[in-house]
């Protein structure tokens, strides 16, 4: 049974939720901001794949790859669906690779709600 990515986009949300004291509330923010862009990557991918039949999507720029496609389209939502990628995209690597990250629980729920955009663009598609 094939993995359900939607299931990270829960998690970030659980994340940003959680009472648990023994959570630090910088990583929980951090992971859900890589939660999501993951979420919505992995969907995103497996759409060209699946659906477009593009099968070059295995190189190591392929994070690159999935938003440029996407960008490159002529059609809006397809093209609204790469710039919220590349955006989020941004957004997770901040998150996963710098020490200093400002305005982090503003750009948690910005990154929840492209995921969440992302994913209705990409259910309108089908």
């Amino acid at each position: 049974m094939s993995f359900e990515w939607n299931h990270y986009l829960d998690l970030a949300y659980d994340l940003t939720t959680s009472e648990n004291a023994n959570i630090n509330q910088e990583a929980a923010q951090r992971c859900a901001i890589s939660r999501a862009y993951y979420a919505v990557f992995c969907k995103s991918r497996n759409y060209l794949r699946d659906i477009d039949n593009d099968i070059n999507l295995n190189s190591s720029s392929v994070h690159f790859l999935v938003s440029q496609k996407f960008e490159q389209s002529k059609d809006t939502t397809r093209k609204r669906i790469g710039v919220n990628l590349s955006r989020l995209r941004k957004l997770r690597n901040k998150a996963d690779y710098q020490d200093n990250f400002s305005n982090l629980e503003n750009n948690t729920n910005i990154a929840l709600k492209t995921a969440d955009l992302i994913f209705s663009d990409l259910n309108d598609l089908n």
